[in-house]
């Protein structure tokens, strides 16, 4: 058979229909969310005591099971903060990578979970605050701050990742070596806050639940409501425009986003980082570049990672614990070093 043949009997395979990709995207949707199902129930179970899925479901609606008090005072409230932070980091992690076009945004690594945490020392410090409800606000201004300085500094509009990152990575560590100069000058408050400052999650409790709530839900329409107008940023300005788009808006927009979900995350359990790097790295490949569908998949796994790293922390330290930020900051750490490396 000649050659021409040969590659007239070649078939190259269609591209899927608009349908099918939309089956297939909700299919896996519908399978994150049971993986997110079972990972609450890993949390809520794992602990100084490990709990069978029936003593959990026990603990959870039987008033005088003898699990009632485990599952609704520690492991319950923990979890759900895990859920509710998992979701906060991830969405902003997913749309500062939009907006700066950028794959090595991440709330911790460019400083906004610093700036969060430099204003709740200080708060806590030489304001004597100590509770969610005074010091949220001082992590809000924080979080809110840093991230337009690094959007400034990294060169706005005309950013690069390299220098996104350079600025972030300079505010980061200026940042911390402040939180640790201030709770070194202030002996009492180290024990206070020396796990949080590492990010933790052994501290929740159903009042900064309902605290911190508002805020991240606020930021979290915020978010999914760019992500139409993100993806015509992603075009360019001129383009974005000219698609109805509002660029000037969609920038502020994502800064009130980040800002109510990084603040409102880092003021409930410190700061954590690597959550908001990795999955939407991670489901991009499923979804493609459409954040209408990347950011419903990055707020059903971000949390998946989130609470598994506190399993994860709680199995490997028994019978203490390793500290989720400890945990996910290891994990993170071998996929941000190959993400600089294939960077441009």
């Amino acid at each position: 058979m000649s050659t021409i043949d040969t590659l007239t009997e070649q078939r190259v395979s269609p591209a899927p229909p608009a349908a099918s990709r939309r089956s297939a995207r909700l299919a896996g949707l519908l399978i994150a969310l049971v993986v997110l199902a079972a990972v609450l129930v890993l949390g809520i179970g794992f602990g100084a005591r490990f709990l069978s899925p029936g003593e959990v479901w026990a603990g959870l609606v039987d008033s005088g099971s003898p699990y009632y008090r485990i599952v609704h005072e520690m492991r319950l409230p923990r979890t759900l903060q895990g859920l509710i932070v998992g979701v906060a980091l991830g969405l902003a992690g997913a749309i500062m990578q939009a907006l700066t076009r950028n794959p090595l945004a991440d709330p911790g690594l460019l400083g906004i979970n610093a700036g969060a945490s430099a204003a709740v020392a200080s708060a806590a410090v030489f304001l004597g605050i100590g509770t969610f409800s005074g010091y949220v606000w001082f992590a809000l201004l924080g979080a809110a701050i840093v991230t337009a300085l690094v959007y400034a500094v990294g060169g706005g509009r005309a950013a690069t990742p390299a220098r996104l990152a350079l600025a972030g990575a300079a505010l980061n560590a200026t940042l911390y070596s402040y939180v640790s100069a201030i709770m070194l000058a202030d002996t009492a408050s180290i024990e206070k806050m020396r796990f949080w400052t590492v990010g933790s999650l052994a501290s929740a409790d159903f009042g900064t639940i309902r605290r911190v709530l508002p805020f991240i839900a606020a930021g979290v329409l915020v978010a999914l409501a760019c992500a139409r107008p993100l993806n015509a940023l992603s075009l360019g300005d001129d383009a974005a425009s000219a698609l109805g788009a509002r660029p000037g808006l969609i920038r502020v927009m994502v800064i009130v986003a980040v800002t109510l979900l990084c603040g409102a995350a880092t003021a409930a359990c410190g700061p954590i980082v690597f959550v908001g790097l990795l999955i939407p790295h991670l489901v991009r490949p499923f979804t493609g570049p459409d954040l209408r569908w990347m950011l419903p998949y990055t707020a059903v796994l971000s949390p998946v990672l989130l609470v598994g790293a506190d399993v994860l922390g709680r199995v490997l330290g028994s019978p203490g614990e390793l500290q989720v930020g400890v945990v996910t900051a290891v994990l993170g750490g071998p996929l941000f070093l190959y993400l600089v490396r294939v960077a441009k």
